[in-house]
């Protein structure tokens, strides 16, 4: 199975660490964050792409998707809050080819939450192994 999952978190946890003091960034789904404002990222989909298996079975290209959420409860501005991170996680998104395939805004359960939900999707390469670290190369589309 190609597994990026660690690598695009990463790349985008620290990311979002260094821009906005105080984050909290998860690799899990959380209903409700202990601290804000708080953002999720989630592999939601990796599946084989069939016509790209050799005769022997293996993969050499995978659909994968993320779905990233995006919360805040500050008492003013906490849309305004949502999308100025949603917008800084949509540049590192599309900078590493995927597409966003959604945006909107998601009822929470705690209703003082705002949350913004957003889904993208990238096609990739099987890895490519260059001494202690494997390469993988992006596609939008195949």
């Amino acid at each position: 199975m190609i597994d990026i999952e660690n690598a695009i978190f990463t790349q985008i946890a620290t990311a979002l660490r260094t821009q906005f003091q105080g984050i909290s960034v998860y690799g899990e789904p959380v209903e409700t964050p202990a601290s804000f404002p708080c953002v999720t990222i989630v592999e939601a989909d990796n599946a084989v792409l069939k016509y790209t298996r050799d005769l022997s079975g293996v993969e050499h290209y995978a659909k994968v998707m993320y779905e990233i959420n995006v919360y805040s409860n500050k008492a003013n501005g906490k849309k305004t809050e949502c999308k100025s991170i949603s917008n800084y996680i949509d540049s590192i998104m599309t900078g590493l080819l995927f597409t966003r395939t959604f945006r909107g805004q998601t009822p929470n359960i705690d209703r003082t939450i705002y949350r913004i939900t957003l889904r993208y999707e990238a096609v990739v390469r099987e890895g490519i192994t260059d001494g202690n670290t494997t390469v993988y190369t992006m596609h939008t589309t195949l």
